[in-house]
């Protein structure tokens, strides 16, 4: 279980599912992103892509625990829900509130989670199944969601994206636990929103500033750390794939050289390090 310590902040990653990503040239997860073009980035191996060319994909939380505030950023898929477009038909029953115990965090301890945006992996365990019903998995916590991100969703009509909103954001909503903020919110002396958009259009990122240290948890603003030497490669799940572009191009120009730990969403362990300048582009030190 990986954890870092951020000044009197500690953040701590709590793994749902690692996820090997081969090409496809049908349906590329990053269509640029042959394992020719790879194996041109070295620093990438072997933790970032695999022997095989595969890129190396996490789905996880980050628990971050500051003065007065236990705060979960992200809460992956969850259990007991089908989601065709990320894991097939069969749902997930993974043990991850277990391992949130095991890093001595109890669902009634969260006092607030943060959904960087509301796609499947990032929303899940906002709600649990409890006597077939979704309920909020962390019922003393109040869930800070994006105003113009939630407004966006509910005007798409979407199939799957309606179901994650009916069973794992309206359950909040009707419990009268969520918070509708803006997207520059500040959480706590330590922690704020920093806008993002691109990947969608109420994107945020997560700046974590104590005792002089900085860390950012990125959200999908970026995927796999093969976007620092390409900001321009963009999944197809981008709703704007020029400016996700831009806005990765811009942040990482922003964290570049800099004691900034940038910790990914998605980067498979040890998931944090630096952005470091390298060329016209960039590469990532871990």
């Amino acid at each position: 279980m990986l954890s870092w310590t951020v000044g009197a902040v500690k953040i701590t990653r709590i793994v749902e599912l690692e996820m090997p990503v081969a090409y496809n040239a049908e349906h590329p997860f990053l269509a640029e992103a042959t394992p020719e073009a790879l194996r041109t980035m070295p620093w990438l191996y072997p933790n970032f892509v695999d022997e095989e060319d595969r890129m190396r994909l996490s789905i996880h939380a980050l628990l971050v625990e500051a003065p007065g505030v236990r705060l979960v950023v992200d809460t992956c898929v969850g259990n007991d829900k089908v989601r065709p477009s990320l894991i097939g038909k069969k749902p997930l029953a993974t043990n991850f509130l277990g391992h949130m115990a095991e890093a001595g965090w109890t669902r009634e301890s969260v006092d607030t989670v943060v959904c960087t945006h509301l796609h499947v992996d990032h929303v899940g365990w906002n709600t649990m199944l409890e006597d077939g019903k979704w309920v909020p998995t962390f019922p003393r916590a109040r869930y800070l969601i994006g105003r113009t991100e939630l407004a966006h969703w509910q005007g798409e009509d979407d199939k799957e994206q309606q179901e994650i909103l009916s069973d794992s954001v309206q359950p909040i909503l009707d419990a009268g636990l969520a918070e509708l903020v803006d997207m520059d919110h500040r959480i706590s002396p330590e922690i704020r929103l920093a806008p993002t958009p691109g990947h969608t259009p109420g994107h945020v990122s997560v700046m974590i500033e104590s005792q002089g240290q900085t860390a950012v948890i990125t959200g999908d603003m970026t995927h796999h750390p093969c976007q620092l030497a390409h900001p321009d490669w963009s999944p197809p799940f981008d709703s704007d794939p020029v400016a996700a572009a831009g806005m990765r191009r811009s942040m990482f120009a922003q964290w570049a050289d800099k004691p900034i730990l940038v910790i990914g969403t998605h980067y498979a362990a040890p998931t944090a390090g630096h952005v470091k300048t390298d060329g016209d582009a960039f590469r990532f030190d871990v």
